[in-house]
């Protein structure tokens, strides 16, 4: 299909459904109604009082898309794409929001800042956790240093877990099956499984909440034979999860949340001499280990409340790589430690006015064994300590502003000031918000960009600045939302690996010079009617040809929902990515080679029908419904149409 066609077709549904809705009668959800969002101020905020346009996924959203995984759902948001979410099961993947990559994107699991210190740029990956112990997701463009720190250049994506019950006990089981087939197979046995079990509830002055996940995927391998002729091994995904969450009210004012999880993943993975069925000996694999643990006390008094977040992530990587070639295996080990500890204050001065204070404490290590290499934790390491602040004002005629600052002390380094302002006013007497923000941000160097046998000491952290305005319209008592932003980012002191073109020497630099990332994001929603909610968005991104590699420039992203009776809910949703581009290193040529991957479309549908009303539900998914054979990344696999079936029961 023309892409320009597919571009006009998706703005004249956005045009020609919002004059629609206008002569409907509708019936919005309740969860548009009294929302709040957290993520623009680490407090429960108003959404009209909020100066940020922030995507929440729901947990109702989330049960609408069961059998999805976290990276699936996320892409289909506005301003982000995962890159890989429809490859393989373990498959590495890429954040990309306002184009920026996965260590200009922080990622929080219940407020708090989650990295693997031993990875390349300090990401997360989100293949360790399980959709399932998720209860909503909350999605904040923009630079946001100003609160988070490093890492949030570009966006956060804000990971509430599942917590306790208000019953004195309360339970619930769930189990999918599905199928796992490229375009090109036709397998109709369940190879995706997916179960586990919570528990949770509320005794007097403690609560508990404790979940087991558990899944196993194969049918797949993650790279693409060269010809329909070579069939290549199934790849192997296992996870397994537990979570336990415990809550004390100690007094009317003190309260003291504790976590703890364990994660583990075994994945395998193609070498360079291990692909084909007739040589399947499995030992191409990983593992990866994450131990977290923490506690979240609040203490409440008259005017504000102190909250300290504070928790440590132990992370383990293995490798295998065999090679038949010369019929040895070798084996890298990656481990890291990371703390973190955030103390911050809310003091409401006046009923229009209060202020966020805290520090931010930092501390990641890291030692590898590679066959080629190692590093010791005892040179690898760095902390950071960073006072900052935010002021929210709102009055009572519309006017927001929200603006702050924060100070990173960094050992390696130095020091890095950030800072926001970001006005926005509410029309009282019209459905219309308008807003508009400048912030800047800072992503700090990695531990193996700083200490590896790559490493430079002498980095410095890479700089953003990014400007935004646009507006929220909101129809029929909020029946139709539209909502448009407009951004500029730019970046300066990007870090870079080169080498040197005489000696063949490599490592990480600070590059010269600015670039640039430009583009619209603009979402609509529409409740029909009692029964009916159409739900589209669409993102223009343009970027230098720096930052131009695996983000589309165009995106669509449509979903209708319709509830055919009180237990019976269906949806079908589309998606369009625009074409990427991508590059890959040519073993005959020993050079970097650049290609385009062309645009897909996606038609997803799921069916949810609830056999005991709130106690067990039925759900069924296929996904990419046209069986499009289409490129994510270049010499990997994608999925094709798929089928899954599941069991949700709740006591």
């Amino acid at each position: 299909m023309n892409k320009k066609n597919v571009r006009i077709g998706a703005l004249c549904v956005l045009m020609t459904t919002c004059a629609f809705a206008q002569q409907k009668e509708s019936l919005i959800s309740k969860n548009d109604l009294d929302e709040v969002v957290v993520s623009d101020s680490k407090f429960a905020l108003e959404k009209e009082k909020s100066g940020k346009v922030i995507t929440k996924i729901t947990a109702e959203d989330l049960k609408n898309k069961s059998g999805q995984s976290i990276a699936s759902i996320l892409s289909t948001a506005v301003g982000v794409e995962i890159n890989g979410n429809q490859s393989v099961a373990g498959k590495n993947l890429g954040y990309y929001i306002r184009g920026g990559k996965n260590s200009q994107v922080l990622i929080l699991i219940d407020g708090i800042p989650v990295t693997d210190a031993s990875g390349i740029n300090f990401q997360y990956d989100l293949n360790l956790l399980p959709v399932d112990q998720v209860e909503s997701i909350e999605i904040m463009k923009g630079a946001a240093s100003t609160l988070y720190g490093s890492g949030a250049a570009t966006g956060i994506i804000n990971i509430i877990l599942k917590k306790s019950s208000k019953k004195e006990i309360e339970g619930s089981a769930y189990i999918s099956i599905g199928t796992n087939n490229t375009a090109l197979t036709k397998k109709t046995s369940g190879q995706d499984m997916n179960q586990g079990f919570s528990i949770g509830g509320n005794t007097n002055k403690v609560t508990y909440f404790t979940s087991l996940n558990s899944t196993e995927i194969r049918g797949m391998s993650q790279i693409t034979p060269p010809n329909e002729n070579v069939k290549y091994e199934e790849d192997r995904f296992s996870r397994l999860n537990y979570l336990l969450k415990l809550g004390c009210i100690a007094s009317e004012k003190l309260t003291i949340d504790f976590f703890g999880n364990f994660d583990r993943i075994n994945n395998d993975f193609d070498g360079t001499f291990d692909n084909t069925e007739t040589n399947d000996t499995d030992l191409n694999s990983s593992k990866s280990e994450q131990i977290r643990f923490g506690f979240m006390p609040k203490y409440k008094y008259d005017k504000g409340i102190f909250v300290l977040n504070s928790g440590f992530t132990k992370i383990g990587r293995s490798y295998n790589d065999f090679n038949s070639f010369s019929n040895t295996v070798g084996f890298s080990q990656y481990d890291s430690r990371s703390i973190n500890v955030d103390g911050y204050n809310k003091y409401q001065f006046s009923k229009s006015f209060f202020l966020v204070a805290g520090a931010q404490y930092q501390f990641h290590d890291m030692k590898s064994e590679t066959p080629y290499s190692s590093i010791a934790k005892e040179n690898t390491k760095f902390n950071m300590i960073d006072p900052y602040f935010t002021g929210i004002y709102s009055s009572d005629f519309g006017l927001n502003i929200n603006s702050g600052a924060r100070l990173n002390i960094h050992s390696q380094y130095g020091n890095q000031l950030v800072y926001n302002l970001n006005p926005s006013y509410d029309f009282k007497s019209f459905p219309l918000k308008v807003l508009a923000s400048y912030s800047t941000a800072f992503v700090t160097p990695s531990l193996y960009q700083l200490y590896s046998e790559y490493g430079n000491k002498d980095l410095t952290p890479e700089k953003n600045s990014t400007v935004e305005a646009g507006f929220e319209l909101q129809f029929l008592n909020k029946k139709v939302i539209l909502n448009t932003v407009g951004f500029y980012r730019e970046q300066t002191n990007f870090i870079g690996f080169y080498t040197n073109p005489v000696t063949y020497a490599s490592n990480y630099v600070n590059i010269n010079g600015k670039n640039n990332a430009k583009g619209i994001e603009t979402e609509l929603s529409l409740a029909l009617n009692e029964k009916i909610k159409l739900n589209s968005n669409y993102t223009f991104t343009q970027v230098d040809e720096a930052l131009d590699r695996l983000i589309p420039k165009h995106k669509v992203n449509s979903a209708l929902d319709f509830y055919i009776s009180s237990r019976t809910f269906f949806t079908v949703s589309y998606q369009y990515v625009d074409s990427r581009n991508d590059a890959f290193f040519d073993g005959f040529t020993y050079t970097t080679q650049k290609v385009t991957l062309g645009s897909y479309q996606l038609l997803n549908s799921s069916i949810r029908y609830e056999l005991m009303k709130s106690r067990i539900t039925l759900f069924g998914a296929v996904t990419n419904i046209f069986n499009a054979d289409f490129v994510e990344n270049i010499g990997y696999n994608t999925r094709g149409r798929n089928f899954k079936l599941g069991l949700n029961i709740n006591l």
